[in-house]
C-alpha cells in the first residue's frame, strides 16, 4: 500500500473537510480504543473511519499512525509496569550463593503475575490490531475484487507488532532479569527432581533400563523394545504431576510471545545444567570405590529429559527425528532405538538435549575425578571404579591433555618434594602406572605423566636400592610394615612369567595375521602428546617393570645393587633356607636374562653346596674316633659354615677380630676336614661375618642372644676376667678402641655389662653384672632371645655397597680427570665422559654411565679436590 499526498491538490474543499474530520475521528478513536482495556465499543466507528481514509489513498498513513499509538501505549501500560515488578530484586545475591526458599517462592509468584498482566495487555492490543487489519483487508479486497491474499495484511501487521513488542522490552531490559529467570527455572526443576526422587523410591532401581549411553542403546534395540512399557509407566506417572510442568510451559510460552525466546531457553538450560552439576557433585563426592556414571545418566533420563519432553510437547515443538518437512534431519535419526517413553521415536530437539546433558555430565565428572586423581591413585586398586568412570568420560570428551597437565601439577606440588621418601614416590609411581594403563592401555599419556617422576627419582641416591627392595621384598621396601603385593613388584615378575608361558602356548597357533588385520581395522593416529620415538600405540605395551627399570637407565646398575642386597641377605642367614631367594632369582632371570643374573645364581648355588658340604663334614665325625672333649671346647656339631666363591661375590667387608681359643680351634678343625674332602681347596675364614647363638648363665638369670662374632668375642672375654678397661679389652679382641666402644654398647643396653670411668678419662672400665641388683636394671626376660645382626647397628654392612665399589673402580680414572682439567681448565660433565670413552680404551676400559661418572665427580667435590661452577668442573686451588 502507498500514500499519494499529491492527490490532495485535486480535492475539493468538502473532500478535504471530510478527510480532516475522519482523520481526527480516527486519531481519537484509536486512542480511546487502545485505552479501553477490553472495551471494543468503538470498533464499528473505527472501521468506518479507516475505510474512508483508505478511499482517499491514506491507508499507509493510517497504518503507521496506529502502530505508533500501539507502541506508545505498550511502553506506558505494558513494558513499564512489567519491569516495575522486578525492581525490588535488583540487588538480590546470585543464585549460587542465595538459598532463601521464601525469596524463591516470592520471585516465582512475581514472574507469573507480571507475565500474566503483560500478556493480557498484549492480547488486547492484538485484538485492536486485528480490527485495523480487517478494515484494511476489506478495502483491499473491494479495490482488487478479491484477488489479494486475505491474510497478507494481518500477517504483515502482526509481524510489525511483534517486532515493536520485542524492541520495546529489550531496549528497557534490566540487567538482573536473566538471573531472575534462572532462579525461577532452577527452583521449578528442583521441585520436579524431588518429585521424581520420591517416585523412584517405589522402584527397585531408578531408570534401570535407561542406564546406557547412545552407542550402547544403538546396539541393543531388542532390549530397548522390551523395556518400553516400563518407560511408558514411569513417564505417565511423571505427567501425573503435569500441573507443575504446565505452569513452567506457560511461563516459557509467554516469554516466547514477548520475544524472549533465546533468553528463556538460556535460562532453563542454565538451570538444568546447574542442577545437573549439583547432582554429579552429590553422587560423586569423595567415595571412589563405586561407579557413579550410570546413576548420573539414569538421573538425566528420569528428570531433565522427562521435563524437556513434556515441555516440548506442551509448546508444540516435539517433532520426530524422521520428520523431514523442515528440510533438516538429526544426525541421530538413524538411531530410533533410543526408545524414549511415549511415542518410541525421540524428537530431534530431545536427542540434541540428551547429547548436551550427557556431554556436560561426562565433563563435570571428569573434572571432579581429575582434580582428585592423586587421592584416587593413592587408594588404587580400591578406587578402580572411579578410574573406570574417568576412562569413559575421557573417551567421550577427549580431554586427555587436561588430565596430563593437572596430574603433573599435583605430582610436583604434593609428591616430588624433599619431604617424601623415595619408597613413597616409587609406590605412587607404580600405582600411577597401574591406574593409568586402565585409562590408556597404550601408555601414550602415561609417558608424559611419568616423566617428571622419573626425572626426579634419578636425582635420588637411594632410588636403585629402593627399586631392588620392591623387586625382592614383599613389604614393598618397608621392612617394618606388612607385606603387600600391591606395594611389591614381585607380582609383576609373576605376571611376566605367566605371560611368557602363555606366549609359548600361543606360538602353536598362528594368530599373528589375524591380530595384524584387527589392528589395521582399528588403527587411529597417536595423539599429539605421544612420543614419536616410542612407536605406534598398537606396538606399544605398558610394562611396569620396564618403566621402573627405565628410571635407572641401565639394568646393569640394578643387577649390581641386587647382587649386593642378595649377598647381604645370604651372609646374615642362620640356616640354608633360600627357597624365596631362588624363586625371586628365577623371576628376575625371565625379565633381565640369564647371563645378567649368572653371578647371583652362583651365589645361591654356594649356599646349596655349603649345606651339602656341612652335612658331609659332620657325617665324617660320626665314623671317626673322637678324643675326649676338654673344658670350654666347642663341638664341631655347633658350627655351620657358609662357603662362598669369592670371585663371584661382591667385595666382602673384612674386619680383623680375635676369636676365643676354642672357637679358633674349631675353625681350624673344620678347615682341615674341608681340605680332606675338597682337595686341593682351602678355606679362608671371614671371622667378622656370621652369627653366634649364646646362652649366658648368671647367678640369678639366664639370657639367650643371637649376635655377631665380634659381639660374642667381646662378652667371652668376661668369662675368665670380670673387669676390663677399654684399651685392654680392645687389644684382647683385636679391634680399635672406638670400634669397641661402639659395639660394647649393645651389652651395656641389655644390662650384661656396666660402664664406669677409669683413672684415665679416655679409658673406660667395663664390669660384668652378675645379678640384677648390681645395677638396678631389669634389661631382659629370663629365657628370652635377643638378636643383633651385623647390618642392624650403625648402618654397617657385610658387603661393600655399589657406591663403594664404584668409587674404588673409578679411582683409576682420577688421574686422567685431573690431567684433563689441568690442560683444559674447566670441562662439563658430558665432555669429561666423552673424553674418557675416547682415550681410556686400555685395560681396564672406561665403561661407566654418565650418572656413575657424575656420582664419582660429586665425591671428588665433597673431598674438596674439584669444584663445580655453573655446570663445569675445575680443579680446586
Amino acid at each position: 500500500m502507498t500514500c499519494n499526498l499529491g492527490i490532495l491538490e485535486s480535492l475539493s474543499v468538502d473532500s478535504i473537510a471530510k478527510i480532516s474530520e475522519n482523520w481526527n475521528g480516527f486519531c481519537s478513536t484509536s486512542e480511546a480504543l487502545l485505552k479501553g482495556s477490553g472495551d471494543l465499543s468503538f470498533s464499528a466507528e473505527f472501521m468506518t473511519q479507516v475505510k474512508n481514509l483508505c478511499e482517499h489513498g491514506l491507508a499507509s498513513l493510517v497504518e503507521q499512525h496506529f502502530l505508533c499509538c500501539v507502541q506508545e501505549t505498550f511502553e506506558r501500560n505494558g513494558a513499564r509496569r512489567f519491569w516495575s515488578y522486578f525492581e525490588p530484586y535488583s540487588n538480590v545475591a546470585p543464585l549460587e550463593t542465595n538459598k532463601d526458599p521464601i525469596l524463591e517462592e516470592e520471585i516465582q509468584q512475581v514472574i507469573c503475575k507480571a507475565l500474566e498482566e503483560i500478556s493480557s495487555e498484549k492480547q488486547y492490543q492484538e485484538k485492536c490490531l486485528l480490527l485495523l487489519a480487517h478494515a484494511l483487508q476489506s478495502y483491499e479486497e473491494n479495490k482488487s475484487q478479491g484477488q489479494v491474499n486475505p491474510d497478507s495484511t494481518r500477517v504483515y501487521l502482526f509481524s510489525k507488532y511483534q517486532l515493536i513488542v520485542s524492541s520495546v522490552l529489550l531496549a528497557s531490559l534490566p540487567r538482573h532479569f536473566p538471573g531472575i529467570l534462572h532462579w525461577y527455572f532452577k527452583g521449578r526443576l528442583e521441585e520436579l527432581s524431588t518429585i521424581a526422587g520420591a517416585n523412584s523410591e517405589d522402584d527397585d532401581e531408578l531408570g534401570m533400563d535407561d542406564k546406557m549411553d547412545l552407542d550402547e542403546k544403538s546396539k541393543l534395540p531388542n532390549k530397548c523394545a522390551n523395556a518400553d512399557s516400563d518407560r511408558n509407566h514411569k513417564y505417565a506417572r511423571f505427567l501425573g504431576n503435569n500441573k507443575l510442568v504446565k505452569n513452567i510451559g506457560m511461563v516459557v510460552r509467554d516469554l516466547r510471545n514477548l520475544g524472549f525466546t533465546s533468553m528463556a531457553e538460556d535460562a532453563y538450560a542454565s538451570a538444568i545444567f546447574f542442577l545437573l552439576k549439583d547432582k554429579v557433585h552429590d553422587l560423586a563426592g569423595d567415595d571412589y570405590r563405586s561407579s557413579v556414571l550410570e546413576s548420573i545418566k539414569a538421573w538425566i533420563q528420569a528428570v531433565p529429559l522427562q521435563f524437556l519432553r513434556a515441555l516440548l510437547e506442551y509448546l508444540g515443538d516435539f517433532t520426530s527425528c524422521n520428520d523431514t518437512s523442515s528440510g533438516l534431519k538429526s544426525p541421530l535419526a538413524s538411531h530410533p532405538s533410543l526408545c524414549y517413553s511415549g511415542a518410541g521415536i525421540p524428537s530431534e530437539g530431545l536427542v540434541r538435549w540428551q547429547l548436551r546433558l550427557e556431554y556436560y555430565a561426562y565433563e563435570t565428572l571428569q573434572d571432579l575425578r581429575i582434580a582428585k586423581l592423586f587421592e584416587i591413585i593413592v587408594d588404587y586398586p580400591e578406587s578402580a571404579p572411579a578410574i573406570e568412570d574417568l576412562k569413559q568420560c575421557l573417551e567421550y570428551t577427549g580431554q586427555h591433555s587436561k588430565l596430563v597437565d593437572s596430574f603433573i601439577s599435583s605430582l610436583r606440588y604434593r609428591l616430588l618434594t624433599a619431604g617424601a621418601s623415595t619408597n613413597d614416590i616409587l609406590h605412587q609411581y607404580v600405582s600411577t602406572i597401574k591406574a593409568l594403563r586402565t585409562i590408556d592401555p597404550a601408555g601414550v599419556f602415561l609417558e608424559a605423566v611419568g616423566e617428571p617422576i622419573r626425572e626426579y627419582l634419578r636425582g635420588r641416591k637411594d632410588t636403585i636400592k629402593c627399586i631392588v627392595t620392591m623387586l625382592t621384598d614383599g613389604t614393598g621396601g618397608n621392612p617394618n610394615g606388612p607385606g603387600s603385593s600391591g606395594d611389591s613388584l614381585l607380582e609383576e615378575l609373576n605376571r611376566d612369567e605367566e605371560s611368557q608361558e602363555n606366549t609359548i602356548v600361543d606360538d602353536d597357533i598362528n594368530s599373528d595375521d589375524k591380530q595384524a588385520w584387527i589392528n589395521a581395522q582399528n588403527w587411529e593416529p597417536d595423539p599429539v602428546e605421544a612420543d614419536p620415538s616410542k612407536g605406534s600405540r598398537y606396538r606399544r605395551k605398558v610394562d611396569i617393570l620396564g618403566m621402573v627399570v627405565g628410571i635407572i637407565g641401565s639394568k646393569d646398575q640394578l643387577v649390581s645393587e641386587y647382587r649386593v642386597m642378595l649377598a647381604e641377605k645370604l651372609l646374615n642367614k642362620s640356616d640354608y633356607d633360600i627357597d624365596a631367594e631362588i624363586r625371586t632369582l628365577e623371576l628376575l632371570k625371565i625379565h633381565f636374562g640369564e647371563s645378567s643374573m649368572q653371578k647371583c645364581e652362583i651365589m645361591l648355588n654356594d649356599l646349596i653346596d655349603s649345606k651339602r658340604t656341612n652335612t658331609n663334614i659332620k657325617a665324617t665325625i660320626k665314623h671317626q674316633p673322637q678324643p675326649e672333649q676338654r673344658d670350654l671346647e666347642v663341638s664341631l656339631d655347633n658350627l655351620n659354615a657358609t662357603i662362598i666363591s669369592s670371585n663371584f661375590w661382591p667385595p666382602i667387608q673384612d674386619e680383623a677380630v680375635n676369636l676365643p681359643e676354642p672357637v679358633e680351634q674349631l675353625l681350624t678343625d673344620y678347615a682341615k676336614r674341608y681340605t680332606e674332602i675338597k682337595t686341593p681347596r682351602k678355606l679362608v675364614w671371614k671371622k667378622n661375618l656370621g652369627s653366634v647363638k649364646l646362652e649366658l648363665q648368671f647367678e640369678d638369670r639366664a639370657m639367650q642372644f643371637n649376635v655377631t662374632p665380634l659381639h660374642a668375642s667381646i662378652i667371652m672375654q668376661f668369662q675368665d676376667q670380670k673387669r676390663w678397661t677399654s684399651k685392654n679389652l680392645a687389644a684382647a679382641v683385636g679391634v680399635a678402641v672406638d670400634v669397641l666402644n661402639r659395639r660394647i654398647n649393645f651389652w651395656i643396653s641389655k644390662g650384661v655389662l656396666a660402664e664406669s670411668m677409669g683413672a684415665d678419662s679416655a679409658d673406660h672400665v667395663f664390669t660384668l653384672v652378675e645379678t640384677i641388683n648390681d645395677t638396678g636394671k631389669s634389661g631382659a626376660i629370663d629365657g628370652g632371645c635377643e638378636e643383633l645382626l651385623t647390618g642392624d647397628e650403625d648402618g654397617e654392612q657385610s658387603v661393600a655397597s655399589v657406591e663403594d665399589q664404584l668409587r674404588k673402580e673409578m679411582t683409576v680414572y682420577e688421574k686422567f680427570i685431573t690431567g684433563m682439567l689441568t690442560n683444559f681448565g674447566s670441562m662439563a660433565l658430558d665432555r669429561i665422559h666423552n673424553t674418557l670413552k675416547m682415550f681410556c680404551i686400555a685395560d681396564p676400559p672406561y665403561d661407566k654411565s654418565l650418572q656413575q661418572l657424575q656420582s664419582f665427580l660429586s665425591g671428588l667435590v665433597a673431598e674438596e679436590k674439584l669444584e663445580l661452577r655453573e655446570g663445569v668442573y675445575v680443579l680446586r686451588k
